[in-house]
């Protein structure tokens, strides 16, 4: 018999029959108490990110009828989820976050679970195009990631062109996801700003393939300094641009599949942005991802904020507001990915 205690959930020990019990609903609970506590630790070697990747193809493989089973299975790929976005690895965040909507909240198995592809038919849990696979393995296990202490790289400059060549990689696509990213000017607080810090939002597009490759671009808007009043609220207009994000970090973030038309949409709203001019009240950062999120359907209720001689949209209320439970979904409700796990507790 396979060793499914705490502490050998996921260890130098781990064998591919490690599973979650199914025992008892305290031996479940045991089980995702463990996985929790020992998830940060493994992404410091190799070895241990390949036994976490591992355990996730594990997990997949294992079906169980029973509620209180599937339920742990939400929660520990709820948890998984987290932990990808806050490496970057958005594109295997969402894959984790594709296999909760496969259960209600009760732990029952959802058969209208699905999500649109580029043809208008549906994606279900059985079809292998969202699976971990190999390519997963070259990005997470391979490449060293940290959780704490990641230095943020400074964001440069990139076109509509850029982004959209990305996408343009002449390959078919399964299907495509956003997520929406928040940085406060200080975490867990409403702060509009922090000295001149006023915090930044962006926005992650997602393209998945049939050959079960994966292409994403993180981007903003950001007002381009044409002089040091550029942007602040003496001088709140100024010219406007897009800078890769894919290395900025971020305190909030909620994501979705969706459809083509709508990651077409988004990409036309991108390029409608592209040169034009920034506005610190009217036309910043939050405004094109609080757009580009309302496109994909979702979005926050309270966003809007003042400062000296301004007022509106900004990253320190959007971000509370989200913390706070304030976000709306045109969809199911368990078809949002917010990167807090409690929703599942």
């Amino acid at each position: 018999m396979p060793d499914t205690s705490v502490h050998n959930v996921i260890n130098d020990n781990y064998s591919a029959g490690l599973v979650i019990p199914k025992t008892n609903q305290l031996a479940i609970n045991e089980h995702i108490t463990g996985i929790e506590q020992n998830i940060e630790s493994q992404l410091d070697t190799r070895a241990g990110r390949k036994q976490l990747l591992d355990y996730l193809k594990d997990l997949s493989e294992n079906n169980n009828s029973e509620a209180a089973y599937n339920q742990a299975k939400v929660k520990v790929y709820y948890k998984l989820a987290n932990v990808f976005a806050k490496l970057h690895l958005y594109p295997l965040a969402m894959k984790c976050f594709f296999k909760t909507m496969a259960y209600k909240r009760d732990g029952q198995n959802r058969s209208d679970s699905t999500i649109a592809d580029t043809s208008g038919k549906v994606l279900n849990l059985n079809n292998g195009l969202l699976a971990i696979n190999a390519a997963d393995d070259s990005v997470f296990v391979n490449d060293p990631v940290q959780l704490k202490d990641k230095k943020e790289k400074k964001s440069k400059s990139i076109t509509y062109n850029r982004i959209l060549n990305s996408f343009n990689d002449g390959k078919k696509a399964a299907a495509y996801a956003i997520l929406f990213h928040v940085k406060q000017p200080k975490p867990g607080k409403p702060a509009v700003f922090i000295r001149a810090n006023t915090g930044h939002t962006f926005i992650t597009l997602i393209k998945y393939n049939t050959d079960s490759t994966s292409v994403s671009v993180s981007f903003g808007f950001y007002p381009k300094k044409d002089n040091i009043f550029s942007a602040t609220p003496w001088e709140p207009e100024c010219t406007g641009g897009f800078k890769n994000d894919s290395a900025h970090q971020w305190d909030e973030v909620m994501g979705k599949f969706i459809t083509e038309r709508r990651f077409k949409r988004i990409l036309k709203l991108t390029r409608q942005y592209e040169g034009l001019e920034y506005h610190l009240s009217k036309n910043n950062c939050t405004d094109f991802a609080l757009q580009a999120a309302s496109f994909a359907g979702f979005g926050v209720t309270n966003s809007k904020g003042s400062w000296p001689l301004g007022h509106g949209n900004n990253p320190g209320t959007t971000g509370q507001s989200i913390i706070a439970g304030g976000v709306f979904n045109d969809g199911d409700k368990d078809d949002l990915f917010i990167n807090f796990d409690e929703v599942y507790r």
